[in-house]
């Protein structure tokens, strides 16, 4: 069983709420638009960290973490990139290997939209966008994820609104 903290689009801001909603959490995942070292830092320095650069991210990021990450972890596949799209919308860059090797979670950000949802045309895979985390952007609501996956499943999504834009 591993709990994961969910978040995206901080741009540079780190809500220190974060660390209080993050306590009980195993890992951290950053879905891009970081905005600065310096967050990845912070995060790594309290949890075990996965990220993946956004857009935004200046060299300094995208030295610290990739564009895609695709790994295994309690039975589930997943797949973290920062423009993902969304179902049934998605970015056509990702979209051929989302048909080919379809993950059980595909993770993203970019949007600022939290959105959680299945997508039956693709292996009914578990799409998830945590929606912006940070200050920038037109999100009215600024919002992360936690949950727990376990055995294959994933359970416990919660939302956390850590408050207006």
């Amino acid at each position: 069983m591993t709990r994961i903290g969910l978040l995206s689009d901080t741009h540079g801001f780190l809500d220190p709420q974060l660390f209080t909603h993050f306590a009980e959490c195993d890992e951290i995942w950053h879905a891009g638009d970081i905005g600065s070292v310096k967050i990845i830092d912070d995060l790594r320095a309290f949890k075990p960290f996965r990220g993946v650069f956004g857009n935004i991210d200046d060299r300094d990021v995208t030295h610290e973490c990739p564009e895609h990450q695709r790994f295994d972890l309690e039975g589930l596949s997943i797949w973290m990139t920062h423009i993902g799209g969304t179902p049934p919308r998605y970015n056509p860059i990702v979209r051929p290997g989302l048909i080919q090797h379809s993950p059980d979670l595909f993770v993203c950000g970019h949007s600022h939209i939290l959105k959680v949802t299945r997508d039956p045309k693709i292996n009914n895979l578990l799409f998830i966008n945590p929606g912006a985390a940070g200050k920038h952007g037109f999100h009215p609501v600024r919002t992360v994820l936690r949950f727990t996956l376990d055995a294959g499943r994933v359970r416990d999504m919660e939302v956390i609104e850590l408050g207006k834009r």
